[in-house]
């Protein structure tokens, strides 16, 4: 009866949980986007698309007078020819060395893609981006991915999804936000980590994630499909004693030390206005849902999360529209079950692992994680070809020993330049130096905006 009673409590909060993001979901749907007729509904279409050719006519001659690489190796190579009509150059695949550095990987080189076109006729579908790396570093790291962001004509459907394989070796710093008066057992305060003394973990990773959206009204999606995170040979280094943070993370939740599956269901919702996918001006990103591990999906353990991903942009000027405010906030939160230590949430471990400039991917993790960031982005050339930032950020962690959910917060911070790669598809180059606490700093370069 008392376990009966338990799972009860436990659907009803489930319930109750897509209840509430459902009802804010909808109370945030523009008013006009209820009840309409469908004479109306055509109207509003065309009157749309009316704006947006407008639109995209006023965007056209701003970016004609932008400067990107391309123009460059043109000025330089073909210096009497004519450019392209920036109308027509509506999409862009971008192909460069793939060279990064940053704390967590050490120096990469490889070779990297990306590619940004509007599918169809339709001026108010939003841009569809894809890219694809493979690319190897000094700390032993060998990675390849593909990622797809396709919005159909109109924005019927949304696809997103990515494929990964990957050697990785990924610096652990143990569970939780860094608390410094950490009671407990010897394991207790390994696992907590208050000094961020750091272990490595290595592992071959496997990935495929999909999802399928449908817009149910006016840039509002529903979707669901599924995600596929396979760790093997995983081995946790140290030179002292066996007693690493994985290894008592794993024995306490009953998981394997050298592999696991974490296989399962995810249903999302969206709500998306922004006017670029890479380097948005303005406009709102909101998508929230749940993940369902599974067992008989091949899952070591069942696992029920909440992830919610929210982006807000302020453009400050109408003459210079690249001034822009940006906010994000990212969390996941753990509802039941067990997830296995390395997909437990944290620093940089956001969909497309930008989080938490001026630390190490997972330097800070727990089931219940929050991320926030404020940046300022302004040109500093007439032309666009560079441009700043300059960027802050808080993220919380609860751990297993008593700390909750916004109880600490990590600070991080720093400033960087942009390079113009792509005017057409907004595709920068970054480069980012940032602070954290505990003596955490580093150097960051990656191409597109951090979010």
């Amino acid at each position: 009866m008392i376990i009966l009673k338990k799972q009860y409590i436990t659907h009803r909060r489930f319930y109750l949980v897509v209840s509430i993001l459902l009802w804010i979901l909808w109370a945030g749907t523009p008013d006009d986007a209820h009840g309409q007729t469908i004479s109306a509904d055509s109207l509003k279409k065309d009157s749309l698309r009316k704006v947006a050719v407008k639109v995209q006519k006023k965007e056209a001659v701003a970016l004609s007078k932008q400067y990107d690489i391309g123009d460059l190796v043109n000025t330089i190579f073909h210096p009497h020819k004519k450019p392209d009509s920036v109308l027509k150059k509506s999409s862009g695949i971008t192909v460069i060395p793939n060279v990064a550095a940053n704390p967590t990987i050490g120096s990469q080189i490889g070779i990297k893609a990306v590619a940004g076109r509007k599918l169809g006729n339709d001026p108010t579908t939003l841009l569809s981006v894809a890219a694809t790396s493979a690319s190897i570093t000094t700390k032993g790291i060998i990675y390849f991915y593909i990622n797809h962001n396709v919005y159909t004509p109109g924005n019927k459907w949304n696809f997103q999804g990515s494929l990964v394989a990957a050697k990785t070796v990924t610096p652990d710093f143990g569970l939780g936000i860094g608390r410094q008066n950490v009671e407990g057992t010897e394991a207790d305060k390994i696992l907590a980590d208050p000094q961020r003394k750091v272990y490595t973990l290595k592992s071959l990773y496997f990935n495929f994630r999909e999802k399928v959206y449908k817009e149910v009204q006016k840039n509002l999606f529903v979707g669901a499909g599924v995600s596929f995170d396979i760790r093997r040979n995983i081995e946790a280094k140290d030179t002292t004693n066996k007693m690493t943070p994985s290894r008592i993370y794993n024995e306490q939740h009953g998981l394997p030390q050298d592999h696991y599956s974490a296989n399962g269901l995810l249903f999302n919702v969206q709500y998306t206005t922004r006017d670029n996918q890479n380097r948005a001006y303005k406009g709102i990103y909101a998508d929230a849902g749940f993940r369902v591990n599974q067992t008989w999906m091949g899952s070591t353990k069942s696992a029920v999360q909440f992830t919610t991903d929210f982006r807000k942009y302020f453009s400050l000027s109408e003459s210079h529209p690249e001034h822009v405010i940006a906010f994000w906030n990212w969390g996941s939160y753990l509802l039941g079950g067990t997830l296995p230590y390395l997909e437990v949430p944290g620093t940089a471990r956001d969909g497309s692992f930008r989080s938490g400039r001026g630390y190490t991917s997972t330097y800070f993790k727990g089931t219940q994680y929050n991320y926030s960031e404020v940046e300022y982005r302004f040109p500093i050339l007439r032309n666009g070809f560079i441009s700043g930032v300059t960027f802050f950020n808080l993220q919380t962690a609860n751990d297993e020993l008593g700390t909750k959910l916004f109880q600490v917060w990590q600070p991080g911070g720093g400033g960087g330049l942009r390079v113009l790669f792509n005017k057409a598809t907004r595709t920068n180059l970054c480069l980012d130096y940032a602070y954290g606490k505990y003596g955490s700093k580093g150097f960051f370069l990656g191409l597109n905006e951090a979010f």
